[in-house]
């Protein structure tokens, strides 16, 4: 442990031994004539979460800091001149020598001549009872410089009593708790409760965010109303939400110490106010923010648009969205469009290869800056029918974006407005605009309009509606906290309901007393302690159909569950709807990340079942309609009526239907965290998926049997950085996974026999993946990138869903080998 690192820590034991107690100290104050010499030591630390053999990067500054009184008045507030001087900054060199090192490789980082200078210019402080009221300079420095000033003035913020206030610092406008005893005081600033100007975005769904966990304390000696020394220790471990263990730590330490109280210093300006006391030092004094403003890193190496356009002729086309090279190659075509001017993006729309256009609509979309959408606007043409496989594929980028916009939202409305469309593209807009409408709106406010909506179908107040849209009502109900009334209401209609609309909710209500994360387990135990509702006439109905849901996988961040709900036909023969579900739990938030809907109607004519009494014959109908990552798709119809059910079963070539294909950004996250000290740390997180879907259906009236085939392949990139940027000195610690999946999710069906045998398997391929760990520094005398990775292959394997699958399963597979 070097000799700094030990005096921190001795600091730190004293504090904890001496503030247990309450108390009050002596309002602070510098005194007149005095030249007061402090050390300063500012330490930094970027490093990853877990244990790597990479090291992080370590930054230390030290320095010789002066204070002298200028101005002050009875009522306590004091004019200081602070002035920086001397200072020398390292960095922590232990890298391996096989990595790519140039530059001198001494651990001393050479500062300019403009960083010295500017770094030696005194700042005033405006100081009123150890509170900062303002700062001032002469207008010039650069922002970077000015924020290390400012950082140095926030240890000199503190009250001197008990209790909890609202302070602005470098860091915002935040809530900061003082405990103070004899001679010192321990100051806690709560970090996430500060305000400070927007910067950056985050996605809609928090689920694909990241995890911020920060603590700041600040630790103050006083010997009667002057300052001996401060510490000041401040962390923050930030990580995606799904995958805490490529998180990075940051660690940023201040230390100031009285070196000298006895050095003569300028006399006292005998003026009466603040402000002639500043004219009478500065002919043009400028106020400087006590918070520092965000600013983003300037990318020198990165590729632009403009560039790329040169050579875009002489590309070959040799795209598999599917694959990892092509998901890292849309991760590199967001950010050049987000840099390019509409121009250029409208000339690669138009000159690309007839293959890529439906890549770069989605990059485009995923980009979201004003050009981009600008560019979209002008190339699409909705009343085009030429152009329809590309509309859908906009409209489907928008859906899926994790953190639209009202311009983009606008941009769907106006191309959809007033226009004769192609019905498909109808059909895919107005689902799109509700999917877009719902990412733009407060979740709460918006769940509590569409609760009363459900209500008012479920239990029919207004009109009678058909009893597909009650369940479906009832079901939205249920799964999504549901109100201990509405549990109970749903109940009592059990009573009043078709046998297997019964018996179907029933059995998804008592899943949900089973599986711990259910949103309803908690309110229906509350309702069960109701005798007259906990008794046999509610809780058994006799039917086939059922609902089930249990976890398929579980990690230290990700509990992801598989629900199967099946609704038969009243005579319990024919299989009327299955829905299966995949859901993924993180730290609180919840996403739906698929949900496949199998239905057919009116097949009873076809296989010899007779319909209920007074129902009306269906129109013969076998659909599936899905949603991936909360987006509905439109759904796909296999076929409609009995001539074209012949046509696709005696004509069918087997090939299976595109539901989707293309690449979705799914997280998308930005953020500045501003450290006392007065540098800046940026967080970048970026990932983006490849998704090709297809499915298809096989129908055998012979043997009564349906299957049914969807098959998923996807490329996962995901890119997560953290910059810490001085205006000597930059580092970034950045974690890259990428793996390619491929899913298979099979049903068989057979509807001879009672009860009818349903098989799902869910198969999962082998999986590879890769992990790649890049730590880069860069001075003026130095640059530093050091990098490792790991490969992995996870085993394919077939989950198993549930016990009465599995033997359902047996006897189907069994029966078709033979």
């Amino acid at each position: 442990m070097n000799s700094q690192a030990a005096s921190g820590h001795i600091w730190l034991i004293f504090f904890f031994f001496t503030s247990s107690a309450k108390g009050n100290l002596e309002t602070p104050s510098f005194q007149p004539g005095i030249l007061y010499q402090y050390r300063y030591s500012l330490e930094v630390q970027l490093d990853y979460v877990s244990r790597l053999s990479l090291q992080g990067s370590r930054m230390r500054a030290e320095a010789l800091v002066q204070v002298h009184l200028l101005w002050r008045n009875l009522a306590g507030e004091q004019l200081l001149q602070i002035q920086i001087q001397d200072l020398k900054v390292h960095h922590d060199s232990k890298h391996e020598k096989s990595q790519n090192v140039t530059g001198d490789p001494s651990t001393e980082v050479v500062l300019g001549k403009e960083d010295t200078a500017e770094l030696q210019l005194p700042v005033f402080l405006h100081w009123n009872n150890g509170k900062v009221e303002g700062i001032y300079g002469d207008g010039g420095g650069r922002p970077q410089t000015l924020n290390l000033k400012q950082g140095l003035i926030s240890l000199l913020q503190f009250q001197p009593h008990y209790g909890t206030a609202t302070e602005e610092d470098v860091s915002g406008s935040c809530q900061v708790t003082y405990v103070v005893s004899k001679d010192s005081v321990v100051k806690t600033k709560d970090l996430h409760s500060c305000t400070r100007p927007k910067f950056g975005f985050t996605s809609v769904n928090k689920i694909f965010g990241v995890l911020w966990q920060p603590t700041s304390k600040s630790f103050y000696s006083v010997r009667g109303s002057l300052i001996q020394s401060v510490l000041s220790e401040e962390s923050h471990e930030v990580s995606p939400t799904l995958k805490s263990s490529i998180g990075t730590k940051i660690v940023s330490r201040q230390q100031l110490e009285l070196v000298s109280s006895s050095m003569p210093g300028p006399a006292e300006t005998p003026v009466q106010s603040l402000q002639e006391a500043l004219a009478g030092i500065l002919e043009k004094h400028q106020p400087i923010s006590t918070i520092s403003p965000p600013f983003k890193r300037t990318c020198m190496q990165c590729p632009s648009l403009k560039t790329y356009l040169r050579t875009l002729g002489n590309r070959r086309v040799k795209m598999d969205v599917s694959k990892v090279s092509t998901t890292w190659q849309f991760h590199r075509f967001i950010q050049m469009l987000r840099d390019a001017k509409k121009r250029d993006v409208l000339q690669l729309l138009r000159k690309a290869p007839e293959k890529m256009v439906t890549f770069f609509i989605d990059a485009a979309v995923a980009a979201q800056s004003t050009a981009s959408l600008a560019a979209l606007s002008e190339f699409l043409d909705f009343s085009n029918k030429g152009q329809v496989p590309l509309l859908e594929q906009f409209l489907y980028a928008a859906a899926f974006s994790p953190r639209p916009s009202k311009e983009l939202l606008r941009l769907v409305l106006d191309k959809l407005n007033g226009k004769e469309l192609d019905p498909a593209i109808w059909e895919t807009g107005i689902i799109v605009i509700g999917t877009l409408a719902g990412k733009l709106c407060r979740m709460k406010l918006c769940g509590l309009q569409v609760k009363k909506a459900m209500r008012r179908i479920f239990h029919q107040k207004n009109r009678n509606y058909e009893k597909t849209s009650r369940l479906a009502a009832a079901e939205i109900l249920l799964d999504n906290e549901p109100l201990p009334m509405d549990l109970t209401n749903i109940l009592l209609a059990t009573r009043e309901l078709e046998a297997e609309m019964s018996k179907f909710l029933l059995s998804k209500i008592q899943t949900s007393l089973h599986s711990h994360h259910h949103p309803a387990r908690k309110a229906m135990k509350e309702i069960l302690k109701d005798p007259q509702i906990n008794n046999y006439n509610y809780l058994s109905k006799t039917g086939s159909s059922s609902s089930f849901s249990g976890p398929l996988a579980v990690t230290d961040d990700m509990l992801s569950t598989f629900s199967l709900e099946l609704l038969f036909t009243e005579s319990g023969g024919l299989l009327r709807k299955s829905v299966s579900g995949f859901m993924l739990r993180s730290h609180g938030h919840q996403l739906q990340a698929a949900q496949v809907s199998v239905e057919a109607q009116g097949l009873e004519s076809v296989l010899g079942e007779s319909n209920t009494e007074g129902e009306e014959e269906q129109e013969l109908m076998a659909g599936m309609s899905a949603i991936f990552f909360e987006v509905q798709l439109r759904p796909i119809v296999f076929f409609q009526g009995y001539t074209d059910l012949m046509a696709k079963v005696l004509l069918s070539s087997g090939e299976p239907t595109n539901v989707v294909k293309g690449n979705v950004l799914l997280m998308d996250h930005e953020q500045a965290i501003p450290l006392q000290s007065g540098l800046q740390s940026v967080v970048k997180l970026q990932g983006a998926l490849g998704l090709d879907i297809s499915a298809n259906i096989d129908m055998n009236l012979w043997e009564q049997e349906s299957r049914t085939s969807i098959k998923t392949r996807g490329g996962l990139a995901i890119d997560f950085t953290a910059e810490i940027d001085a205006p000597f000195f930059q580092a970034s610690v950045k974690s890259q996974i990428e793996a390619e999946a491929s899913i298979n999710f099979d049903t068989a069906v057979r509807f001879s026999g009672n009860p009818v045998l349903m098989c799902l398997q869910l198969r999962e391929e082998q999986l590879p993946y890769r992990e790649i760990f890049t730590i880069s520094e860069s001075s003026l005398n130095q640059s530093i990138t050091v990098r490792k990775g790991r490969r992995g292959i996870i085993a394919g394997r077939e989950l198993s869903l549930h016990r009465a699958n599995s033997e359902m399963c047996k006897i189907l597979l069994t029966e078709t080998k033979e």
